[in-house]
């Protein structure tokens, strides 16, 4: 639910267009300055993709507790599925978007000039999903069965081919069905031996209807890099102070949602239209909190994670060799 694919019909798109276009003129994705106050106001964008949902809490809650306002920052949140974040991002739509290492790797393998200056997502948030019966007793054992995903697109395939590329296996060892967004009831029908899913989605779902499944969390076996801020070098070195507020505001919203789960929840609800069942929400927030936090600081980017990730997404063949990868991303913003 996190991910969007990388590739949408026109249509998809349009839609996306009249979103963007129905919202407030003057929030786009140039950073400007107005007065108020005798303060000087930056007014910044973030295209943060997919729907509004909990999985942004930090964001809204970095908005609603006062935040990035404290930091002289009037903040606009940009919803709505994009083909290409990164290559919006640039062309002005956002000042920042949130998008996974992969995505930008790929984007800077196009010579798009970006790069990550926090990953909020510690960890992958994709595991193989299996019965508790299952002959599957690790990633290894995927070789001659079916394994049900959305489509060969987005974080779900990446991380598939991940699980793939650490067993040395390949996609003509297994069975792969394109499922589309039908996962869990694949896994109940039987239709599938085992499924791709996110970590604080669909464990959860087949739990509510007790059924009892194993999960092999691809961070545990291929280092990949997650959702993070993205920002174009432009802006990085233009105006470098505004990088540094977003993202240390950013940062004390997602510690607050860390520290009080129940309080992100009541903050986040005037963001995200029709979040009625609040128990399930904190559910997957609670589920989601492990996977911010990974074994290290809030925001942190991994060298080793970036190196393993362009490694096996060149041996992929999803992106050329980068002499630099270091290039692409930066722990400077984040202190």
């Amino acid at each position: 639910m996190f991910r969007r694919p990388r590739s949408f019909s026109l249509l998809v798109f349009g839609l996306w267009l009249l979103s963007i276009s129905l919202l407030a003129s003057g929030c786009g994705g140039s950073t400007t300055t107005t007065t108020a106050s005798s303060n000087r106001v930056q007014q910044v964008s973030i295209g943060l993709g997919y729907i509004p949902d909990i999985q942004f809490a930090p964001f809204y809650v970095a908005q609603s507790k006062g935040y990035y306002s404290e930091s002289g920052l009037n903040v606009t949140f940009h919803h709505g599925i994009v083909p290409d974040l990164v290559g919006s991002m640039v062309a002005g739509k956002n000042t920042f978007v949130m998008a996974g290492g992969d995505e930008l790797l790929t984007a800077r393998n196009e010579h798009i000039q970006a790069k990550n200056v926090a990953t909020i997502f510690q960890k992958y948030p994709i595991s193989l999903i299996v019965p508790a019966d299952s002959p599957i007793k690790s990633p290894a054992d995927l070789k001659g069965h079916s394994v049900g995903i959305p489509g060969p697109y987005g974080s779900s395939y990446t991380a598939l081919l991940a699980f793939l590329y650490k067993e040395h296996l390949s996609l003509s060892d297994i069975k792969l069905q394109s499922i589309g967004f039908t996962q869990v009831a694949a896994l109940l029908a039987h239709r599938v031996d085992a499924i791709i899913g996110y970590s604080n989605n669909e464990p959860l779902q087949l739990a509510r209807r007790n059924v009892q499944v194993r999960t092999f969390a691809v961070s545990d076996y291929q280092p990949l890099v997650s959702e993070g801020i993205i920002v174009p070098e432009t802006t990085l070195q233009e105006q470098p102070q505004v990088v540094h507020e977003f993202v240390l505001a950013t940062l004390k919203g997602l510690q607050y949602v860390v520290d009080h789960p129940e309080d992100a929840i009541t903050l986040s609800k005037p963001y995200i239209p029709g979040m009625t069942n609040t128990q399930q929400t904190l559910e997957i927030l609670k589920a989601t909190i492990p996977i911010w936090q990974g074994n290290g600081t809030l925001g942190i980017n991994d060298e080793a994670a970036w190196q393993a990730m362009e490694q096996f997404m060149v041996a992929q063949k999803m992106i050329g060799p980068i002499q630099n990868v270091s290039d692409a991303y930066t722990n400077q913003y984040t202190k």
